[in-house]
């Protein structure tokens, strides 16, 4: 069977790539951007670092920011009408995953009106148009959207949130620019930062993997294991580091899928309003220990990328345990509290552990699972 790949078609690297926007809106000819971010980004000026390029270049835009972490099919709708109304021919999405989340679900309604019903999106929609241009600028380390074919949509009134997955929605551009993302508080920059390293750990150990997205996925959380305390230290070269190692995890995960981890990490998000990357760093120590037995030798790689001495030769339980260790003490190292206790009623884990089994990225964990070994590693993280 042939395993397919799909990248953005252009993406810009390191500081001043945001510089380049205003070249590709005019080399591809767009006419008015619908810029979409975040409410606390407006308000701190980091969407205005990219709108002042724009109003300097003369660009035409309207500005769209009704989009909240976690963001919702109302958020969507919204956007819709919207973009409707601005008559933009472009969408710059500026933001982390909510931002660009967001920007894909419109642009893919923008093209293909029978989705309208933004819950028809869930799951491999076929869509056949490729969605309104997106120019992805993302602010966080961690998501890795403005390169993959994924966004997630939260639905409050049923308390779940549910993975879209379309080859039409990648942004033809990315911008990755550690400028965008130097105000990042610590608290943000150590949780995106655990997104990303979950994403190049699942990436790395999905029943999808193969020899082309092991070589990012393994480079990524070498990265990520070297440089993400010093990020969230606010190191300069940390932040860099990391702005290019979670796109690499992304060109990874992408098309091969993640795990459970993220199943369970979703249906956090939805009952609770738990930030994403928070979610996923809690649980995956825990995770990649049920994990284990069904990764070969895959975790030696991640323990010498964490730079375990004698990874290769300890024996397999070993080396397999050092490398949990080593995640675990990069998490608490950067302020995460690998705990559900206090956040997690009791009485929700049958429902919570229901959910994760039927969310989408479930089918990719390397380890079948059921949802009684679901509520187990919530229960134990309780």
């Amino acid at each position: 069977m042939a395993n397919r790949f799909i990248l953005n078609e252009t993406s810009y690297h390191g500081a001043g790539a945001i510089q380049n926007i205003v070249p590709e809106i005019q080399a591809r000819g767009f006419k008015k951007a619908f810029v979409a971010s975040d409410p606390d980004l407006v308000k701190f000026g980091v969407t205005a670092k990219v709108t002042d390029l724009l109003d300097a270049a003369g660009v035409p835009y309207v500005l769209y920011s009704n989009i909240q972490p976690n963001p919702t099919i109302e958020n969507v709708q919204s956007g819709v009408k919207a973009f409707a109304e601005a008559g933009a021919d472009v969408i710059i999405a500026i933001g982390g995953g909510s931002s660009m989340d967001t920007s894909k679900a419109i642009g893919i309604i923008n093209t293909n009106p029978e989705f309208a019903d933004v819950r028809s999106l869930e799951g491999v929609a076929a869509t056949k148009n490729p969605c309104t241009p997106i120019l992805a600028v993302p602010t966080t380390a961690g998501t890795a959207a403005e390169v993959t074919i994924n966004y997630v949509i939260t639905d409050p009134e049923n308390k779940r949130k549910f993975v879209c997955v379309d080859v039409h929605d990648i942004p033809v551009v990315a911008f990755v620019d550690p400028d965008m993302m130097s105000t990042m508080p610590a608290s943000l920059c150590a949780a995106t930062g655990m997104d990303a390293l979950t994403h190049a750990i699942e990436g790395y150990i999905t029943a999808g993997a193969w020899e082309l997205s092991d070589m990012f996925h393994i480079r990524a959380i070498q990265i990520i294991a070297r440089s993400l305390r010093a990020a969230v230290a606010g190191d300069a070269k940390g932040r860099e580091d990391m702005a290019l190692a979670q796109y690499i995890a992304g060109m990874g995960f992408s098309n091969v899928g993640l795990g459970v981890d993220h199943s369970m990490a979703h249906t956090l998000s939805a009952y609770y309003n738990m930030p994403h990357g928070k979610a996923c760093a809690t649980l995956l120590p825990t995770v990649m220990t049920y994990n284990a037995p069904c990764t070969g030798e895959k975790y030696r790689d991640i323990a010498d990328a964490f730079g375990v001495e004698g990874a290769y030769t300890l024996p397999l339980e070993e080396a397999r345990a050092a490398a949990v260790a080593a995640v675990k003490k990069l998490g608490e190292d950067v302020g995460i509290v690998m705990s559900l206790k206090g956040v997690v009623p009791e009485s929700d884990v049958d429902q919570l552990s229901a959910d994760a089994l039927k969310d989408a990225c479930t089918p990719g964990n390397p380890r079948p699972v059921t949802v009684e070994d679901i509520k187990a590693m919530y229960l134990s993280l309780m």
